[in-house]
This record gives C-alpha cells, structure tokens and sequence, in this order.
C-alpha cells in the first residue's frame, strides 16, 4: 500500500482527502507543521508527500527527501513557486500539481472582497451588533459602469471577468497570452499603463515568476487613478507591501483587498490570537480602515476541496502507475 504524507494538513484536508481516499486505499499520514528544514528528516517510509503554498520546498529539503526514498511531490494547489524545480529534476522526483480546482471559488471571494471594501458591510455589520444603526461613513460607489483592470486572464480571471460583467462592469485585461473567447465578451485587452490610469478596481490574477514578482511596485501605484481598489486573490509577492502601505497613506490607493500576503506562511493558517504577532507590516495594514485582509481562504469551499483532494489523489496514482497527470516536467 503506497503512503501519502501530508504536510500544512488541516482538518477540512483530512475530511475530503480521507472521503475521497476510499477509492484509491492509500495510506494517508497527517502533518499540522509545514515541509522545511526543520521537518524534512521525518519524511520516510513514504512513496510522496502531499504539500500546500506555504510550505517550502527547497534544494536541501528535496535532497534530504529524496535520501528517504520520497519519489512524489504532489502539491494540492496550482501554484508551485515554492518548489526548486530544478532540484526535484536533479533528484529524479516527479512533481504534480492541481492546475484547476475551482476557478470560481477564487473569483467569487475577490467579488467578495470588493463588495465588502466598497459596500463597508463589514463594518455595517458590526455596528448594528452594537445597536448603532448610523449610515454615516457607509457610503460606496456603483459597481456599474466602473473599469475593472484584471491583470491575468487563465481560468480563475476569466471566471471574475464573467462576474464583473454581471454587475454591468467594463474590463480591461492583461495577460501575455489573450484569450480569444473575451474577446468576443466584452473585455479589451491591453497594455498595463492603460490599465493602471483607467482602472477604477484592479485584479491580480497571475502566478508569481520572477518576471511577476512586486509587478504592483511605487512606480506602478504612482501610475495609477488615485483613489483606485487593489485587489489581490494570487500570490502575497506580486505586491511591494512597503509601497502598498505608502499609497495607502499619500490616499492613492482607496482600498486595499488581500487575500495573500508575501510573509503568509508565519501566520496564515494558524491561530494566533493569544499571541503577540511580531510582523509590523501586517500590523500596519490591519490597522487602515480601508484595507480588508482574509487568511487564504479564496479557495476554501466544498466544491474545490472535493477537486484537489480527487485530483491529487489521481495524479499520484497515475505517477504510481508509470503515468504523467498534472506533472511540471
């Protein structure tokens, strides 16, 4: 019976990967602690090891991997910047990926995320618990007729441009490979300075490369229409979180919506509020009332976490079986 060991693993991943492990009759091994140095030597008597975006996957972790006999990294998610690519090819480990679980999930929490920065229905909600049922500082704007520049257009962006259409919205996109169906939707493609100075709300949908890494920069938030709406569903990197805080305070940038945040892996997922979080940049963020902050959650919903768990536990099986499924290489 092959086994599986499972690092980042909270109980909703052992509810559906246990649930969809029937059909396959792995031996499953839970970790609460994420893949790193610290960890790596008690990976053994194991054929793989199943990862999240947090834990970290580099050359010396896959060398002691692979002296344990560990032949499969299987990321349960899409992005894999935190994988040495060319170390797991080096060692001859084969590495998986779930390239689409659900991109809606990820599309609907950004809509969320503007919803509640523009609508303030977070903060309504919290005053009427208090029996305040003031609409001073409420005001929002209409979504309808905006411009909505979505920087990404794979699976999860065209699924939010679809939703922003929905809401009568005009879209913008970037990606260095267009999509000839929005074309045909309604969306322009163009270049990121028109994006930048004619986006009222802009979208980050882009994995994180070298090439993506700070791409929302000084420069660019300087080239922006004041007042504009960030938001970020994709990775924590693609934001220079310095320059992010410094257009928060000069007022050009009028909202800020994450779900990602470049030191993530220190906090997210974890309880931490007995403790005294030592990470002053995202203290300095929670402390604007014009920035919302979620915990990577954009993907958590029954439907995705049906799909990584059966896609995952499908492409180790395939790798088992001699067969390549969602492989990098």
């Amino acid at each position: 019976m092959a086994k599986i060991l499972f690092f980042s693993a909270k109980p909703y991943d052992k509810e559906y990967f246990d649930k969809h492990n029937q059909q396959f009759g792995f031996d499953l091994e839970y970790y609460e602690t994420h893949l790193g140095p610290h960890i790596a030597g008690a990976a053994q008597n194991a054929d793989a090891v199943c990862v999240f975006v947090n834990d970290t996957l580099t050359r010396p972790v896959i060398e002691v991997l692979s002296a344990r006999g560990i032949r499969i990294i299987a990321l349960r998610c899409a992005g894999y910047n935190n994988v040495d690519l060319e170390a797991a090819k080096e060692f001859g480990m084969e590495v998986c990926r779930v390239p689409a679980y659900s991109p809606e999930a990820v599309a609907e929490h950004t809509m969320a995320l503007i919803l509640t920065l523009n609508r303030k229905t977070h903060k309504a909600y919290n005053r009427v618990r208090e029996q305040n049922f003031a609409l001073s500082g409420l005001v929002g704007f209409n979504l309808h007729e905006k411009t909505v520049g979505v920087i990404g257009t794979g699976k999860i962006g065209k699924a939010f441009i679809r939703i922003a259409q929905g809401f009568g919205m005009k879209v913008l996109a970037y990606d260095t490979r267009p999509d000839p169906s929005l074309l045909t939707s309604g969306a322009v493609y163009t270049d990121l300075s028109e994006i930048f100075s004619q986006s009222d709300i802009i979208s980050l949908h882009v994995p994180l490369f070298p090439e993506t890494h700070h791409m929302i920069d000084a420069n660019s938030i300087a080239a922006m229409k004041p007042g504009v709406m960030i938001i970020n569903t994709s990775r924590g990197g693609l934001i220079d979180t310095a320059a992010v805080i410094a257009g928060l305070k000069s007022r050009q940038i009028g909202a800020l919506g994450v779900d990602v945040y470049e030191q993530e892996e220190k906090l997210f997922f974890r309880d931490l509020s007995s403790a005294i979080v030592d990470d002053d940049t995202i203290m300095r963020l929670v402390s604007f009332p014009n920035v919302l902050i979620t915990a990577h959650q954009a993907f958590l919903t029954q439907e995705a976490l049906d799909e990584i768990a059966g896609t995952t536990l499908s492409n180790i099986q395939s790798l088992l079986n001699g067969k390549k499924q969602n492989t990098l290489f």
